[in-house]
């Protein structure tokens, strides 16, 4: 499916449902990494999934879980 028409059917389904906020397609994509490094899968196969060909591209997701993962820690850990 080309990129134009998959943001347009993102928005038609999204002005079907009201939703107010923006769609955007590489929210998904970023969505379903996050998805699978959560889950386990390792970073190459995510590499894989999203078609990057650098791992370093792949890796900001892993950074980004990390940077996360210590908000959360601090906000409901600190004392």
């Amino acid at each position: 499916m080309a990129i134009p028409t998959l943001r347009w059917a993102l928005n038609r389904l999204a002005d079907r449902r009201e939703i107010e906020s923006n769609v955007y397609s590489h929210r998904f994509r970023h969505t379903y990494a996050c998805q699978l490094l959560d889950n386990g899968a390792p970073l190459d196969f995510i590499q894989g999934m999203l078609g990057h060909e650098k791992a370093s591209t792949t890796q900001i997701y892993a950074q980004l879980r990390g940077e996360r993962r210590r908000e959360m820690y601090r906000r409901f850990f600190s004392i």
